[in-house]
């Protein structure tokens, strides 16, 4: 559970008594038992051998079948009804009310607004008094300062390792793969640490991205290999040689950058010249001016602050019987199916205290 915990970028220490209660084991038991088939691919990840998001959902609607509960459709929740410091209800967007003496609050984030997760629900807790932490894009392509990015929009590289720097901090990734968009960078090495370099950005800080494009040499292995390819190809021109290790979209935008002419002939290049091209190579620079509006994001960070939540129970410290659980109470983590187990466990230890 340690490792697991450690996946959230803040706050994640909430969630223990969650997980305690229903961890990624449990989960799976869960869809297992009931019929569906899951398999494990790469860094653990876990879905359905189907590869259909609604192969969970038929999962779950026969589950409520069971249980004898009403599903109503299309009726948006606009009031959370209260009295003396107790939920007594809900009121739909229609003017009906619902009598509950508990209800759960589980409407997700601002992100993907189009399946209906417009953070409401987190504007309904904020109403009813809940200190609500502003809400911020997580998981979310980043955008730069620069305008090359339009030049290498939908440019893929592979096997490469990027470092963000702000201030006195350093954020560096695994190796994997970072994809150029029209604005700036994304992929599954931005999109995991974008939260930290956002929480760099809200403090002020000034956040640059080096990308290393040859992660696995040294600088030094790489300027020999670089000389020797440019002796063996000696009367060809530098653009062509270049692209035993670059797209050529990316050699025009170094030969820009590094004021390089790369139409010379390999032999005439000078070791400034070459000491600039490795340089590119081991830290291509770019400054990150922010992110992508939020409902790009994958989650969203902030929600519903945790100080008003009983992590053991789900429970609102303010109104009796309201419980929260997902994506809008103030907890967020990396890419990888930690969010999804975060929603199921704080679902699940939400029902159960909500059913005593």
């Amino acid at each position: 559970m340690e490792s697991f915990l450690k996946r959230f970028s803040k706050n994640g220490d909430f969630l223990r008594d969650a997980f305690k209660k229903f961890f990624n084991r449990d989960l799976m038991d869960f869809f297992q038992s009931r019929g569906l088939k899951l398999k494990i691919e790469r860094q653990m990840r876990v879905f359905p051998v189907t590869d259909r998001s609604s192969s969970i959902l038929d999962v779950l609607k026969k589950e409520l079948e069971k249980a004898g509960a009403q599903v109503i459709c299309k009726s948006k929740v606009v009031d959370l009804l209260t009295e003396k410091g107790m939920v007594k209800g809900v009121r739909l967007d229609n003017g009906r009310e619902i009598p509950a003496d508990r209800v759960i609050l589980a409407t997700g984030g601002a992100s993907y607004s189009f399946t209906g997760s417009d953070s409401s629900g987190i504007r309904l807790a904020g109403k009813l008094g809940h200190a609500i932490i502003p809400l911020c894009p997580g998981l979310v392509p980043l955008t730069v300062k620069e305008d090359y990015p339009r030049k290498l929009e939908g440019l893929a590289l592979r096997n490469i390792r990027i470092k963000f720097l702000g201030g006195k901090t350093r954020i560096v990734s695994d190796i994997g793969e970072l994809i150029f968009t029209a604005s700036g960078i994304s992929g599954p090495l931005v999109i995991t640490l974008s939260g930290r370099v956002m929480d760099l950005l809200s403090r002020g800080e000034k956040v640059s991205a080096e990308i290393d494009l040859k992660p696995a040499l040294s600088v030094q292995q790489l300027d020999s290999r670089l000389l020797r390819e440019f002796k063996l190809n000696a009367k060809k021109n530098i653009r062509n040689t270049l692209k035993e290790l670059l797209p050529l979209r990316l050699i025009e935008v170094f030969a820009q950058t590094a004021g390089i002419d790369t139409f010379k002939k390999c032999s005439q290049a000078t070791q400034k010249e070459r000491e600039g091209i490795v340089s590119l190579l081991k830290g291509f620079r770019m400054n990150i001016a922010g992110a992508r509006p939020i409902e790009e994001a994958m989650i969203t960070r902030g929600g519903v602050s945790l100080k008003d939540i009983n992590p053991r129970t789900m429970e609102s410290r303010l109104i009796k019987g309201l419980y929260f659980a997902g994506e809008m109470i103030d907890v967020d983590a990396d890419t990888g199916g930690f969010n999804l187990q975060a929603a199921f466990s704080t679902g699940y230890l939400a029902g159960e205290s909500a059913a005593i």
